[in-house]
């Protein structure tokens, strides 16, 4: 018998293709679309996902079952000794709490990690566990590791419409429209378990511009002197995407940037076409 399995979630931008080349299980999110559930990367594809946002389908998100989460757990305790189980942060979604109040009946053999994480980060996170499992660290270990780091990430990213901020009540119709007139992009900040604004600008250029900035001055302060992951993440039709990875690397010569797609949960209320860069520090174990 094997001695960990990590779980992730679909959250974390890695594919179930992905998830078995790096030998863990991803659990679909699950999104309800014109009140039909349907099942990421399982029979909801990121290009029908933005076909559906653009046509003005109803879309929400919804967190993965309880009997999903325990069948998956239930399979795999047939082969490993315990479970490293990564969900999306606790501020964001319901799932990691459901998570860990499911695993308070497995006696010890599942260890639920809150995170504080999304998208690439999440991602990476996911990575460090498989790291540290096969470095030979227990479950309760890598929990704990995982959860000492949680705040040490930031993401920020630059909003091509505001359509789906105002569709999610993040801002009024009435500074959606003026927004949008005045060519406004909002820039916005994931720091653990809020999504918040960090600055509105006029144009991709300077949006581009203050993203770098952030990053920089997030360098030079919170992470000084820690070695961190970098990762840029896209929505479905970004544009400028080449013209901005080369750019950021430009920024920051010396990194070895990562790259991912952007979480749908987060797309829900951002829409298409977002440009984001993600720190992430490197677990010290």
């Amino acid at each position: 018998m094997e001695r960990i399995a990590i779980v992730t979630d679909s959250n974390s931008g890695i594919t179930q293709k992905e998830a078995k080349e790096l030998g863990i299980r991803v659990l679909p999110m699950p999104f309800f679309i014109n009140e039909k559930v349907h099942y990421e990367d399982i029979d909801l594809s990121q290009e029908e996902f933005y076909r559906c946002l653009e046509d003005g389908s109803s879309v929400s998100t919804s967190q993965p079952s309880p009997g999903d989460v325990m069948k998956l757990w239930d399979e795999l305790l047939k082969e490993y000794e315990e479970i490293v189980h990564i969900p999306m942060s606790s501020g964001l979604s319901a799932s990691c709490e459901t998570a860990m109040g499911l695993a308070r009946d497995y006696e010890g053999k599942v260890y639920v990690v809150n995170n504080q994480r999304i998208s690439v980060t999440q991602m990476q996170a996911t990575k460090d566990a498989l790291e540290m499992a096969k470095a030979g660290l227990s479950a309760g270990q890598i929990k704990e590791i995982l959860e000492r780091e949680s705040h040490e990430s930031s993401i920020y990213l630059m909003v091509d419409t505001l359509k789906y901020l105002k569709k999610g009540g993040r801002i009024t119709p009435a500074v959606a429209m003026i927004g949008t007139v005045l060519k406004i992009k909002p820039v916005l900040q994931i720091q653990g378990d809020k999504l918040d604004t960090y600055a509105k600008v006029r144009g991709p250029k300077q949006a581009r511009k203050v993203i770098i900035d952030a990053i920089k001055n997030d360098l030079e302060t919170r992470f000084a002197g820690k070695e961190m992951h970098m990762e840029i993440a896209y929505a479905h039709g970004a544009e400028g995407l080449d013209s901005f990875r080369e750019e950021v690397k430009a920024a920051f010569p010396g990194y070895e940037i990562d790259e991912g797609e952007l979480s749908l949960s987060i797309a829900c209320h951002t829409g298409p076409g977002v440009l984001a860069v993600a720190l992430s520090k490197k677990v010290d174990y």
